[in-house]
């Protein structure tokens, strides 16, 4: 394979980790090699812009942009504030003009707007969620974990893990405001953590972290608020291991005819087979990580191999992946880096 990958790790930098790690990447041996590190406070999330010219990265005094040089090192360009406590998840608007930050420690939506020149611009809106949770350790308060927009964009998804919620916002794309919309349900102390949708839109996936478990949902856009219908819930662990377990990522593949979840505690990662024509999964394998909570997974371009981020093993440990046999072999020595939290790929030009 003739093009050139880079990949970027965001990490915690309470211990060694000085920022986000460059890596690049050898996708044929499904290795990566540490290029260089960029210094920011606590980077634990990243993400890149949709024309893959900027990175956006949380930071304990708000969000930073950065640009990309060809050869994919990065350029601060500004920092923001949110207004608010340190954010863990940002999605960005597919023209690159709004960018959103989930609060998981004050239950915070900041909407700010992007420049032109990468930037970020002002607060456009903030909304907290409110309401009462079920389980005594998250304080029964609101926490946000993620947010993603629905495939035509009408809808702001934000999953909240500490009520049980996944609110809808109407989102204006003019002025960068949220209006609540309807509200998503899901299973009482089930956690959902994370929302992804499949290529063609018709299908959303939830991780729910603290029942290990995935509900999937049809999504149809004409149906009004009946527009998401949940068809299948199914469990991210076997069925010995849910005691001390915590569903942690998820990611499609690049072919969408697979589906991966990791699970913290248990420190597996699960294995799926999709059924593009209903969304539907069936579950193949689940194989340990040998790595201590894995709390981000990600797949080469090639679907051939999938690296996990160890937070607490502080460790990234890359596997040959083979769908057709539910089978993960482990592709050399784990690489060692402090508190890794996620990453994100970007083709070089």
């Amino acid at each position: 394979m003739s093009e050139k990958y880079i990949a970027y790790v965001g990490s915690y930098t309470h211990e060694s980790s000085k920022g986000i790690h460059l890596y690049d990447m050898d996708v044929e041996k499904g290795r990566i090699t540490e290029r260089t590190e960029f210094p920011i406070d606590n980077p634990s999330y990243i993400t890149l812009s949709h024309s893959g010219n900027f990175l956006y990265s949380i930071c304990d005094q708000g969000v930073t942009s950065f640009s990309i040089e060809p050869d994919g090192s990065l350029n601060k360009l500004n920092v923001v504030s949110i207004n608010g406590m340190r954010g863990c998840h940002i999605t960005i608007s597919k023209d690159d003009r709004f960018l959103i930050v989930s609060g998981y420690h004050d239950g915070k939506l900041t909407v700010l707007s992007l420049e032109p020149d990468g930037r970020i611009g002002k607060i456009t809106d903030e909304v907290f969620h409110k309401g009462m949770g079920s389980i005594a350790d998250r304080n029964f308060r609101p926490h946000i974990s993620w947010s993603v927009f629905t495939p035509d964009e009408e809808l702001l998804c934000a999953c909240d893990l500490g009520i049980d919620q996944i609110k809808l916002y109407e989102f204006n794309h003019n002025t960068g405001k949220l209006k609540l919309y309807d509200i998503i349900r899901s299973q009482l102390e089930s956690a959902p953590r994370q929302m992804i949708f499949s290529a063609d839109g018709r299908y959303a996936y939830v991780l729910c972290e603290l029942k290990n478990y995935i509900n999937v949902y049809s999504y149809d856009k004409d149906n009004g608020k009946n527009r998401f219908e949940l068809i299948q819930n199914i469990f991210t662990v076997r069925k010995g291991h849910k005691n001390n377990s915590a569903a942690a990522s998820l990611i499609l593949s690049n072919s969408g005819n697979n589906l991966i979840c990791s699970n913290a505690g248990d420190n597996t990662v699960t294995i799926y087979s999709v059924n593009k024509e209903t969304g539907t999964l069936n579950s193949i394998s689940s194989l340990p990580v040998s790595g201590d909570y894995p709390k981000y997974i990600n797949i080469f371009p090639d679907d051939k191999h999938i690296m996990s981020m160890n937070n607490e093993g502080n460790s990234i440990t890359i596997f040959t992946i083979h769908f057709d046999k539910g089978l993960i072999v482990m592709n050399g020595p784990e690489l060692k880096v402090s508190k890794p939290n996620n990453m994100i790929i970007k083709k070089l030009q």
